[in-house]
């Protein structure tokens, strides 16, 4: 099968498109023809390696895991012996930490669910990790409530759009923080305020939130909490190493010290969720939002892209079969 191997740690320009051998499921996992992906800021860690941070040393090392992608929609080839949930020809959805940028790719079952009728292979692809961390970060560490004040910082990237959306559908007043080209798509997603960044600090803003999800964190720790209501919590899912470091160090001392807390997390795929997220897909409650499409040859330029941090929603991977 064709599929982008990361042979050395580094930057796309290294990724490699090439003929490597098709995998074969074991007992508990599915084989899944590809017919789409989408790209994440997981797949930025799998490329560029744990040592992300110092290159130089990174390149010492070599990649365990070859194939990133995953974000996963394909059709079930096969199924190991253990499997209950799903038969070959079966179109699924779903997550996995690599393999994705692949025309084959092997899952274990509890990260997959049947795909929403109403979505084509592509759709289907920008959902997966992105829906789960709006979805875990509301809910499960948000702990979000109807006529809730809700921010959401980066609210025009894959998590933020669907973050407004799953947000709107728990009942919260919802205000998206994004770019002066994003305002349109932010209030069409149901935002009922939006700020645009370039043209206001919502952070020097007197008005306070409930619950702020840092989808792209771009302030400090210090200036979220400061921010939030008696009882709020911050939720960090999102941004780069110099917000994330001290978010972590600092964030559970000011969680102990007063009523407002932080949270920060790793979002955990499930078929439950998944399922949950087809049936508010079908139900046309929340709708994937793609920038670009790239072929899988090409796949190495969505990531390029993606780093840039200008996306519009997802950007996705498109793997012609040949039947």
């Amino acid at each position: 099968m064709q599929a982008i191997v990361c042979t050395q740690y580094g930057p796309p320009d290294l990724l490699q498109f090439k003929e490597v051998p098709k995998p074969a499921p074991g007992n508990n996992e599915v084989l899944i023809k590809l017919y789409a992906a989408s790209v994440n800021p997981l797949d930025s860690f799998t490329m560029r390696g744990p040592l992300f941070f110092l290159p130089a040393l990174g390149k010492l090392l070599k990649p365990k895991n070859k194939i990133p992608g995953c974000d996963i929609a394909g059709r079930v080839e096969a199924i190991g012996r253990d499997i209950k949930q799903f038969q070959p020809d079966d179109e699924v959805y779903g997550g996995n930490l690599v393999g994705g940028f692949a025309e084959y790719v092997c899952v274990p079952e509890h990260t997959l669910a049947l795909k929403p009728s109403n979505l084509s292979f592509e759709d289907a692809a920008a959902v997966p990790v992105a829906a789960i961390t709006a979805l875990q970060g509301l809910r499960d560490h948000g702990q979000i409530k109807t006529d809730q004040k809700v921010l959401i910082d980066g609210a025009s990237g894959g998590v933020g759009t669907f973050a407004i959306q799953i947000a709107k559908h728990f009942g919260a007043e919802v205000t998206a923080v994004c770019s002066t080209r994003n305002i349109d798509t932010a209030r069409q997603l149901g935002a009922d305020h939006v700020i645009d960044y370039a043209r206001e600090d919502f952070a020097k803003s007197r008005q306070r939130y409930d619950l702020i999800l840092g989808a792209n964190a771009h302030h400090s720790i210090f200036a979220y909490m400061r921010m939030l209501n008696p009882g709020g919590i911050f939720v960090l899912v999102g941004g780069n190493l110099s917000q994330i470091l001290p978010a972590m160090l600092f964030g559970p001392i000011l969680s102990q010290l007063g009523s407002k807390k932080f949270r920060f997390f790793i979002a955990k795929m499930n078929t439950k969720d998944l399922t949950l997220l087809k049936d508010l897909l079908e139900a046309a409650k929340i709708v994937p939002m793609i920038d670009r499409r790239y072929p899988l040859s090409e796949a190495a330029e969505a990531l390029r892209y993606r780093e840039e941090g200008h996306a519009q929603g997802k950007v996705v991977i498109t793997i012609e079969q040949v039947t």
